[in-house]
């Protein structure tokens, strides 16, 4: 309930609670609806963090775990991690997905 909820709105939503169930005001209904079409409408490597869309970058120029861990001081198990990360993110399942949703995207040439 916010601040500025009427009386009506705060009895309401006690009963609610009391009943044993969740009470989420229309306002705040609304505004989680707005923020979950906005997450729906970006692109899937626009949800990575900045390491994971680097790694995501290299995995989808073809450069393996080894070379990624190389190349950006890190070991291959971190690598191996964010790599994982991202396809879960995405829902995909293999390196060929990532090179094909890059190229499909205009992320490489």
């Amino acid at each position: 309930v916010q601040k500025e909820a009427l009386a009506t709105e705060l009895v309401k939503a006690i009963n609610i609670i009391l009943e044993g169930h969740k009470y989420i005001s229309y306002c705040v209904a609304e505004l989680l609806t707005s923020e979950s079409a906005t997450n729906d409408q970006k692109l899937l490597h626009e949800l990575l963090s900045v390491r994971e869309y680097e790694i995501f970058y290299k995995l989808s120029q073809g450069e393996g775990v080894t070379k990624i861990a190389d190349e950006l001081c890190l070991s291959v198990k971190t690598v191996s991690t964010y790599r994982t990360r991202v396809l879960q993110k995405m829902s995909m399942t293999n390196n060929a997905d990532i090179i094909y949703y890059a190229i499909k995207n205009n992320l490489i040439d």
